[in-house]
């Protein structure tokens, strides 16, 4: 009887053990499975949150030497360069000058036949000697009437019918006159001159041409004239550098086709307004050119002395940002991306000079995305060939 009780005892006890390890190993189940679970969540929003970040190119601006003086293209063009028009029609008879030719204020530069405006001058002035001789007659009837009148040997009203005759006799001859020497004037232009001393740049005619007077549609300039003694040229300076072009300063030129001498011109005048579009300076330059060295067309590099130095950097043109509130440049700090307004010099093309907004520590993105903005992760995974940005660790 006792070992029956022992037994019973070990089966319970055996019994008890088991289902507490099954209990176990419940619990251990349950809780590696919720561990699990949150591990995996963890990691998916790990994964996510990287998956986020943006991967940017980056590079340092280069620091660019102090500048003293801005350099800006520019092209010469004649002080003065006008189309020379007829002012009658007609065919061309003769013309005397061709390109390359210099001429001075009054030469004859074609002859231009108009025979049926000579004829009208003809029937004009015919037309003025009968008014003529129609106003004399008027004037003797008008003053015979007026002597007799004073003998009553007329009525009032004959004579001044006769006066009012004259009056309008007269007006007659005026206008007779009037169109005498409108047709003469427009004879005179049968003649072509010069109006100022210069080159002839361009012949567009020929003789046995027919020409059309005026500057409309079908006619076309005979001549372009082109006063080359001195140039002009007109400079678009950037508002950062408005300072250097103040009127009365001088101005040094440089042509590749002369690389080894430089000429000198002046500022002498600005629009005085920046422009809203391209922010610049319109500023014109004249230049000295009596010898005729400098030929109208000309590419020129125009210097202009600053009045104080001031440091640039230099980053490519594809870190620009164009915004609608101004220019901007990504640069990565902390981990994101910041927009950094700048302010630019010189656009070189491929680079472009930046006059303030960047040190040279900055990390600049390269080819942003347009939808960039401040606050934006990104991660540093290539630094542009020949910069060295320091790595950004913060992440």
């Amino acid at each position: 009887m006792p070992e029956t009780q022992q037994e019973r005892k070990n089966a319970s006890r055996l019994a008890f053990l088991l289902g507490l390890a099954a209990a176990v190993a419940l619990g251990v189940f349950i809780y590696s499975g919720i561990h699990g679970r949150v591990e995996a969540d963890s990691n998916l929003q790990h994964a996510t949150e990287q998956a986020a970040i943006e991967d940017v190119n980056v590079v340092c601006p280069k620091v660019a030497a102090p500048i003293d003086e801005v350099v800006l293209p520019g092209a010469t063009q004649p002080f003065v360069n006008s189309p020379i028009y007829a002012r009658t029609n007609g065919y061309l008879v003769k013309w005397f000058y061709d390109i390359g030719a210099k001429v001075k204020q009054g030469d004859l530069l074609a002859i231009i036949d108009t025979p049926e405006l000579d004829k009208q001058l003809e029937q004009a002035r015919a037309d003025l000697e009968t008014a003529k001789s129609n106003l004399a007659l008027s004037k003797t009837t008008a003053e015979r009437w007026q002597g007799l009148v004073k003998t009553r040997s007329v009525s009032q009203q004959s004579t001044d019918q006769a006066v009012d005759n004259l009056n309008a006799t007269q007006a007659s001859v005026n206008s007779y006159a009037a169109n005498v020497r409108r047709l003469e004037d427009l004879v005179s232009f049968e003649k072509v001159y010069a109006p100022f001393d210069g080159v002839i740049t361009v012949r567009n005619t020929d003789t046995g041409w027919l020409i059309n007077a005026g500057a409309g549609s079908p006619s076309a300039e005979l001549f372009q004239l082109a006063q080359t003694s001195t140039l002009r040229i007109f400079v678009a300076v950037p508002e950062v550098y408005s300072r250097a072009a103040r009127i009365g300063s001088t101005a040094t030129l440089t042509l590749d086709e002369f690389p080894s001498q430089t000429f000198h011109g002046k500022v002498t005048r600005t629009s005085q307004s920046i422009d809203m579009a391209s922010r610049t300076l319109n500023t014109e330059i004249d230049v000295d050119n009596h010898t005729g060295q400098l030929l109208p067309g000309a590419y020129v590099h125009v210097h202009l002395k600053l009045p104080t130095q001031s440091r640039s950097d230099i980053i490519p043109s594809n870190t620009l940002l164009f915004r609608s509130e101004g220019l901007r440049v990504g640069v990565v700090r902390n981990g994101h991306a910041q927009l950094i307004p700048i302010t630019i010099g010189v656009d070189y093309g491929d680079t472009v000079q930046v006059t303030s907004g960047l040190t040279p520590a900055d990390q600049v993105i390269v080819s942003p995305s347009d939808s960039l903005i401040s606050g934006t992760p990104v991660r540093i995974t290539r630094a542009t060939a020949g910069t060295t940005p320091t790595p950004d660790t913060k992440q």
